[in-house]
Parts: structure tokens; sequence; C-alpha cells
């Protein structure tokens, strides 16, 4: 017994249990809208998340983000950066429209939410709070216009490349043609700054990690990306930037999938990438690639990959860039497989019982489910409005 308490300590699982209670997890990634749209049509009463939507390979759904003790999610309102940029725009705002009506349909167990204060007061009424991210700087067209627009519709962070180059940032997954970011590219993130959106830097180059580290006043976040000290993918965060995140205040909320936290995985991927290109599909283009992909998979089977995977790199932020500077960012939906253990989104509880295994406190696993991102959305300005029935 413990000789301060009097009380028995708590086991893993009690632990795990007992931080979830106060502090759920918050997501920072999430592809269902877009899976709702290529194979849905938005129809939800054909797709209804409110059913249990295991076997059907979808990833989320409410009653397993309940189960995994998910108490907000940032909604990716991703489209392709390959569509023409009319197309661009006015699929990002049907999109942004879906997750609303989404909200609207289940308004007992979601709540919009754009700040801190709406996240809170979703959770004093039992429901899981909706936070909106757009994927890829092709989305805003070039334009702060309308990237204040998308602000206003309650997207709170951008991503400011997807997978390919726009034409003020490179991508890590593209040639880089500017060297990071271009002047216009400092100004949209002094605008994010401004206006209190967060500047999301995964899938930029390593260059534009650095350049907005240097420009944004406020702190920033990767919402779905690993470290690449411990899997070499260009996505993935190089240790010197996760030392910034320690001045910056920002956060790397680690992602689970496969290829960018097993180095076997990796290593199986560029193959497949490479398998891809000699017969005309580029591996930057998701909708040519992932079948290919799936079809690849079928006949030379990925690597596993496991918990223990996921860990390395949540140890390894936390012991680079400091315990305050490490998040979540799952990526269900927005990949067709997810490591042994986290296969859906009930599987948090499981990595949080793997990390209070290898010691961490409660407090620590508060910080990294929700804490360190609650904190972030407030000193970065993310204006709550108080509109959670959406």
């Amino acid at each position: 017994m413990s000789p301060v308490s009097g009380r028995e300590p708590l086991g893993p699982e009690a632990l795990v249990a007992s931080v979830l209670t106060d502090n759920p997890v918050i997501d920072g990634h999430n592809d269902l809208i877009w899976h709702a749209r290529k194979h849905h049509g938005y129809d939800w009463d054909h797709f209804d998340v409110a059913s249990d939507l295991s076997g059907t390979g979808v990833h989320t759904d409410l009653q397993r983000m309940r189960a995994g003790g998910v108490g907000a999610q940032f909604w990716s309102v991703y489209v392709p950066g390959r569509l023409s940029p009319e197309e661009i725009l006015t699929a990002t705002f049907e999109q942004i429209d879906a997750v609303h009506t989404l909200i609207r349909r289940y308004g007992d167990r979601m709540a919009l939410a754009t700040g801190t204060a709406d996240v809170e007061a979703a959770w004093a009424t039992g429901r899981i709070a909706s936070l909106l991210g757009a994927e890829g700087g092709h989305q805003i067209g070039g334009s702060l216009a309308v990237l204040r627009s998308l602000q206003a519709l309650g997207v709170r962070y951008l991503t400011l490349t997807h997978n390919d180059n726009v034409s003020w940032a490179d991508s890590a997954t593209d040639r880089p043609v500017l060297g990071g970011l271009s002047d216009f590219g400092r100004e949209v993130v002094a605008e994010m700054n401004r206006i209190g959106v967060l500047v999301d830097l995964s899938h930029v180059s390593a260059d534009v990690m650095r350049q907005a580290l240097d420009v944004s006043t406020a702190p920033v976040i990767f919402s779905h990306s690993s470290a690449r000290a411990v899997c070499p993918h260009p996505r993935n965060v190089p240790d010197d930037v996760l030392t910034g995140l320690t001045v910056n205040g920002g956060i790397c909320m680690v992602t689970f999938v496969p290829w960018f936290v097993t180095p076997a995985v990796h290593e199986w991927d560029l193959a497949a990438q490479d398998a891809a290109w000699a017969v005309g599909i580029d591996s930057r283009d998701l909708a040519a690639y992932t079948p290919f992909a799936e079809q690849w998979a079928k006949t030379t089977p990925p690597p596993r990959s496991t918990v223990a995977d996921v860990v390395a790199h949540l140890e390894h932020v936390r012991d680079v860039a400091g315990i305050e500077h490490v998040g979540l960012g799952g990526d269900y939906d927005g990949v067709e497989w997810l490591p042994e253990g986290l296969d859906d989104v009930s599987g948090y509880p499981r990595l949080l019982v793997a990390l209070a295994e290898r010691g961490w406190s409660r407090a620590d696993l508060a910080a990294l489910t929700c804490r360190n991102t609650l904190r972030v959305l407030s000193d970065a300005g993310c204006r709550s409005t108080g509109r959670t029935g959406a």
C-alpha cells in the first residue's frame, strides 16, 4: 500500500480508465468525412455512424469512439489536390457542410467545437466535441479571404500542403521547388496566427517545418505525424524540429499509419511505390495509388505493425520535445489498415495501457490524451463560438 495515500495503487487498466474519465482523447485527424463522400454521397441515412460499423472496413463510428475514450475529434475536411481549382473549393465547402450536417443529425451525441471552451462544454453535456481541420493549402485557392471564410465556418487548422507542393510551400512527398515557404506562404502563416487557425505542419517538407516555426507567433501542430528518428519517412518530424516545439509551444500528434511508424513497413511501402511508378502510377495520387497498394499487399504481404511501434514514437517525441508537446493523431479512415491492436477508434485504451505499463504517470497520460491539445487551442487563439449545437 502507498504510505502517502493509504490506498493500493491502480493497475495499468484501472489507471487508464480513471484518466479517460476526466481526460478524454482529443484526436488530431480522422478522414471519415471523405469516406462518407466517396462511398455514400453524404447519405447519413444509409451511412449511420451511430450504429456499430465493425466488420465493414470503416474504422470509426460513435459507439467505438465511446469505447475508445474519444472525447473530441478533428474531422479532416480533406479534398484531393489534383482536382481543378473550382472543384477543390466546391468540395471543401461541401466537406465542411457535411460535418455540420453530421453534428446536427447526432446532436445528442456530438457538438461543434471551435475552441477549448466548446470542447469542455461538449464534455459537460456528455457529447463528443467535433472540430474541423482542412488538410492542404490547395484548399484556400491562394486566397487569404478563403482562409478567413474557412475560419468563419469553424475550421481550426490548415495543413499547409498535402502530398503535392502548393505554389507557396513545399510538400514532404514532392520534389522541393521553393526550399520552404514563399513570401506568400509566410503571409498565410501570419494570417492563421492572427485569426486563430492552427498551423498544421504534417505533410510539409522539413524546410517548411523549420521556417514555419521561425515565422509563427503561435503554437503549431503536427496533426498526424510521427518521429523521423524512429522511422525515416519524410512525413515524419526530424529531431531538430521536435526540439523547436519546446520553444514554440506546439505539439506533435503521433499517428498510427504503419508505414510512418514501422521501419519494415516503410521499406515495404517504398517497394510498392517503386512498383507503382514502374506502371505509370504516381504514388502521391491517392485515388490511383491506394487500389494499387491494396493489390500489392495481396501478393506481397506487409510486415507486422504493432502498438509497441507507436509507443516507440510517443516516447521519442516525449524524450526530445517534452511531455507537454505530444498528442495523438490516429488517421483513422485515411488508410486501409492500422497496427495490430489499434485497428479502429476503440483501440486508444490499449495504447494508453501499454504506456502505463512503461511508467507513464496519470499526469503524463492526461497531457497526451487532451491537456496538451487544449492548451495549444487556447494559446493559438482558437476562439469558441458557443454554437455547440451546430
